[in-house]
């Protein structure tokens, strides 16, 4: 499983960016997808998460109605809409896979995930 990450880049405070994440390797019959995102001298931290089925979208206090966690179900890309960003959402954002479908709280939980994108960085900044 390749995970491909795309989108990130240098925003005003209050801008909007989304952020792209590609799975491709395998044929999925379901699968739990998620966003997590490192800060400069912090540890990772999950974002948002969302399952290829449908249903449930957990996210983060710290992001809740500024970020959109989405999929395209066909083409296995999930996107993360951020709007309203501020300087404390610059981080490195990775997406993470796991296959099958979770329970909500494990989806938080770096453990949970076996494949991982490369990150990509995301700086909002005036």
């Amino acid at each position: 499983v390749q995970l491909q990450a795309s989108g990130g880049g240098l925003v005003q405070p209050g801008g909007s960016l989304r952020l792209s994440c590609a799975a491709s390797g395998r044929t999925f019959s379901d699968y739990t997808m998620g966003w997590f995102r490192q800060a400069p001298g912090k540890e990772r931290e999950f974002v948002a998460a969302i399952y290829r089925s449908g249903g449930s979208t957990p996210y983060a206090n710290s992001v809740k109605g500024r970020f959109t966690i989405s999929r395209d179900y066909v083409k296995n890309i999930v996107y993360l809409q951020m709007n309203s960003l501020k300087p404390e959402d610059t981080a490195v954002y990775y997406c993470a896979l796991r296959i099958g479908r979770i329970i909500t709280s494990q989806t938080m939980r770096i453990s949970t995930y076996d494949y991982w994108g490369q990150g990509t960085l995301v700086t909002v900044s005036s």
